[in-house]
């Protein structure tokens, strides 16, 4: 299964930067590929992609989740692919963000771009558009604060993880 992964610096603190991602519906702004992603459940996501031509309708689950760490999900059916995001303080007004993401490629063009490191360009190109959403707005449109383990959820950490979400 290939991996494509990419790190960078935002200019923001990272409680900004980390709010803003867990706003999965603002990811058009910023991925590309990504025409919608609906939030169903707070471990549960729908995404709707169109990569080179190649539409796409999935579910995935947030599988691991802690505020100002990291995000780690995985999708839901035939689909095979997974990630995780992490976030680091390097000084009070920049966080380094570096994104993982796994996935199994459908069909030849898919193959062939995972061989030759697009998939690595696309991350990279993701990231940087993070950075210039965030940079530019200099406060993040909402967050959760929430922490999710093994799919399971607490809001504030005092409350029992329910497995079957």
């Amino acid at each position: 299964m290939p991996t494509a992964q990419s790190t960078i610096d935002v200019n923001v603190p990272l409680s900004t930067a980390y709010n803003q991602w867990t706003q999965l519906e603002t990811f058009p702004h910023f991925m590309s590929g990504v025409e919608s992603v609906t939030q169903l459940e707070d471990s549960r996501t729908h995404w709707v992609t169109n990569i080179g031509g190649v539409q796409r309708e999935f579910d995935a689950h947030i599988t691991d989740q802690v505020p100002d760490q990291h995000m780690e999900w995985h999708s839901v059916g035939e689909l095979d692919q997974g990630g995780r995001v992490s976030f680091e303080s390097l000084d009070p007004q920049t966080t380094r963000v570096s994104l993982t993401v796994d996935w199994d490629p459908q069909g030849f063009a898919e193959k062939a771009g995972a061989a030759v490191g697009v998939d690595d360009a696309l991350v990279r190109g993701d990231l940087e558009r993070f950075k210039s959403f965030i940079e530019e707005r200099g406060v993040e449109d909402g967050a959760w604060r929430g922490e999710i383990r093994d799919a399971g959820t607490s809001t504030t950490g005092d409350e029992p993880i329910d497995p079957q979400i």
